[in-house]
């Protein structure tokens, strides 16, 4: 039998032990996602010890939603240097305000050291770099979230900053792309419902393309989604255009032209 003292060095060691543990189980896990967003993710979760690229029309409205889940279930998350993140948009969706802290984005000399400790920190990790990621700094980004379990997300938004292509590819990318808008009508109403299209390809599982449609409502709720057909990845890519147009209103070819661009 275990003396007093002897049974609590044996919780300590215990403990330690559960703080320290492998590296690799942290790829084991991962961070809740909405229902909606299951068939895109073959482990039914965000995978820790990941990262995870965003892009496209709507990208940072998609991420939002997708760590609201994680957020919403306690784990904390760092906004680092994302221009079109805003928090009344980020509360809507569901992600934790009192858990969720933004930096500006750091000196391109210091942003591989300040992203390294916030992933050591924080659960999610959102950056926007427009600087070229050195690949030095993209492994030891990759090395630390796998050993801390940490999930860092890059969103590329289509806001006219140039972007540059990572050294190293992301464990999971999503491609966004809006369908269709709905509020607006012969003359007046405000953009409301909004329709997206999202795809996801990457590597653990998720080496078939799989696709689903998704209706974020005015308040920023994602309140629908449909999966679409799963096509593996060398498939042959289709410019067929969406062709739920429903919800767009009339236009009148007499009437001045005006460009909309959706960047978030």
């Amino acid at each position: 039998m275990f003396e007093h003292g002897e049974m609590a060095e044996a919780s300590q060691l215990a403990a330690l032990a559960q703080r320290f543990r492998p590296a690799v189980l942290a790829a084991e896990q991962t961070l809740p996602v909405a229902e909606a967003f299951l068939p895109l993710l073959p482990l039914d979760g965000l995978p820790r010890g990941s990262r995870v690229s965003v892009s496209g029309a709507g990208a940072t409205s998609i991420t939002m939603a997708l760590l609201a889940e994680a957020s919403r279930g306690g784990s904390w998350t760092a906004i680092v240097g994302v221009p079109s993140w805003g928090w009344a948009a980020s509360v809507r969706s569901g992600v934790a305000a009192q858990r969720t802290v933004v930096v500006d984005e750091p000196p391109v000399s210091q942003w591989g050291q300040v992203i390294a400790a916030l992933v050591d920190t924080f659960d999610l990790v959102v950056v926007d770099p427009t600087h070229q990621v050195t690949a030095s700094d993209a492994r030891r980004l990759a090395a630390r979230t796998r050993e801390r379990g940490s999930v860092m997300v890059d969103v590329r938004v289509d806001d006219g900053r140039r972007r540059f292509r990572w050294p190293i590819d992301a464990d999971l990318s999503f491609s966004v792309s809006t369908s269709a808008w709905s509020g607006l009508g012969d003359g007046f109403g405000r953009l409301d419902d909004r329709e997206l299209t999202v795809s996801a390809s990457g590597r653990r599982g998720a080496d078939r393309q799989r696709r689903i449609q998704v209706r974020l409502d005015g308040s920023g709720h994602l309140a629908a989604a449909a999966s679409m057909n799963t096509t593996p990845m060398n498939a042959a890519p289709t410019n067929a255009a969406p062709t739920n147009t429903a919800a767009l209103p009339a236009v009148d070819p007499t009437a001045p032209k005006r460009r909309l661009r959706s960047v978030g």
